[in-house]
């Protein structure tokens, strides 16, 4: 039923860290991905992140107006800043095709949110790395042209001697 291999801890830390955040318990007895599946929540969590992100939560109205929650919800997250690639499909979450998406654009949104200086945690999953920049000479760059990655393989030592493939030919000569 779900295509990407779910990580009940990873859902159990994606959890707790939405309600830190939104100040409210998923549904008691509900399976993680029904308690997301309506977009309430998740809706809820991008408000909390930034305040008025999406403007109207649909509360009822059926799975039309429940889509329209996850649509809204993809849409903040890019307004955001969580890269897109890190969003899952709507039908990821609405028909659960793929659980463990959902909860990596969850963690997507966490690693998003040390990039906001103006929210203060709770944080969830490790700070992305800053800017590593090097300075190399021109004589480094230099030397590094002439070099032959080994990813690419090695030439030392290709020769075809002691290859023979079948059976040798036979030469008879006098005949």
């Amino acid at each position: 039923m779900c295509a990407g291999k779910r990580e009940p801890e990873k859902e159990v830390e994606a959890q707790r860290w939405i309600e830190a955040v939104i100040g409210e318990q998923f549904p008691a007895g509900l399976p993680y991905e029904l308690a997301l599946r309506d977009g309430i929540i998740l809706c809820k969590l991008m408000n909390r992140l930034q305040p008025g992100i999406i403007p109207k939560i649909n509360v009822s109205g059926g799975d039309y107006k429940f889509m329209d929650n996850i649509s809204q919800f993809q849409k903040a997250c890019i307004k955001y800043g969580v890269p897109d690639v890190d969003l899952f499909q709507s039908t990821d979450l609405w028909d659960q095709k793929n659980i463990s998406l959902v909860t990596q654009t969850i963690f997507a949104i966490g690693r998003t949110t040390h990039k906001h200086p103006e929210w203060r945690g709770p944080w969830l999953g490790p700070k992305p790395a800053e800017e590593n920049r090097r300075e190399f000479s021109e004589d480094v760059l230099r030397a590094g042209e002439s070099v032959i990655g080994l990813q690419a393989g090695t030439n030392k030592l290709a020769s075809q001697s002691g290859q023979n493939f079948g059976a040798s030919r036979k030469i008879i000569l006098g005949k």
